[in-house]
């Protein structure tokens, strides 16, 4: 049975501390009717895709595109399609990508996002049929950077908010994630979009993840190749040995090869890690119903 979807909005009037740019709209890149990728977002928004079977578990996804842009299709859409197959009701997130055109504060736009993306599911998990104790997120390179951010900033105070609702994922997957702002490990373009061109030791440190976890992070998987020449695989390794340290139940799974942007996995060893991850979802309580 194929999976429904449908549209919901991020925010109910203007996103906090917009910027109003009439000359900034959303582009997409299309290919024979199929959305690959879309740019300049000012209206973030989720996009569900209900199973035909819910086990109650909910996934909200982060696709990737070095804070410039969203691979929407490779690392949304398709990985939703993925999580149906599990029972998981998955909710892509096209979140505004930082700029200073349309943001006062560019660092914490995708943030702001994030954390009323998760507060709208477990405001709504009547509505969704979704477990508000189950809600999870699933982030590529840069989307991984959102994921990791969320993770351990999901109590930072980044707007104005009336609802007292926790914003922190039950459980964090993360595929080939941007973790570091520090110069010797980070993807220098995510970087320079998220971050400005000179930003501070303070801001660096800030949204440097693996310095931000502690032992309330949410229960981490982690996917990444060794051969990654765009982010490099010790980001995972920084955050794998920081979860560790403060006891985070936490699985890695480094591949030998499969570069960066394989997606669901590229024929050699990533093609694996999607069956891996269903099987650290099962041992971790989220297939069950």
């Amino acid at each position: 049975m194929k999976a429904q979807e449908n549209e919901i909005l991020i925010w109910d009037e203007s996103a906090p501390n917009a910027i109003f740019n009439a000359s900034y709209q959303e582009e997409s890149q299309v290919d024979d009717g199929v959305v690959l990728r879309v740019k300049n977002v000012t209206q973030p928004a989720l996009t569900v895709y209900k199973p035909s079977n819910p086990n109650g578990t909910a996934v909200v996804i982060f696709p990737g595109g070095g804070y410039r842009h969203l691979s929407i299709n490779k690392e949304g859409k398709k990985v939703a399609e993925w999580l149906n197959t599990l029972g998981i009701t998955a909710f892509v997130l096209k979140y505004r990508l930082p700029s200073d055109e349309i943001m006062k504060d560019k660092s914490v736009g995708p943030l702001q996002d994030a954390q009323k993306a998760i507060r709208i599911l477990r405001e709504k998990a009547e509505v969704f049929k979704i477990n508000p104790n189950k809600i999870g997120v699933l982030g590529f390179s840069a989307g991984g950077h959102l994921a990791a951010t969320l993770s351990t900033q999901y109590k930072t105070n980044v707007y104005s908010e009336s609802s007292k609702t926790s914003a922190k994922p039950d459980f964090s997957i993360l595929i080939y994630p941007v973790i570091s702002m520090s110069d010797a490990l980070t993807h220098q373009g995510s970087k320079e979009n998220l971050l400005g061109e000179l930003p501070s030791v303070e801001t660096v440190e800030m949204f440097s993840n693996e310095k931000q976890v502690d032992v309330f992070t949410p229960k981490t998987f982690l996917v990444h190749a060794t051969d990654d020449k765009s982010v490099p695989v010790e980001n995972s390794i920084e955050y794998y040995l920081a979860l560790k340290n403060n006891n985070v139940p936490v699985e890695m799974h480094i591949y030998e090869t499969g570069g960066h942007g394989f997606g669901l996995g590229r024929p050699g060893t990533t093609m694996y890690w999607a069956k891996a991850c269903e099987n650290w979802l099962q041992s971790v309580g989220m297939l069950r119903n």
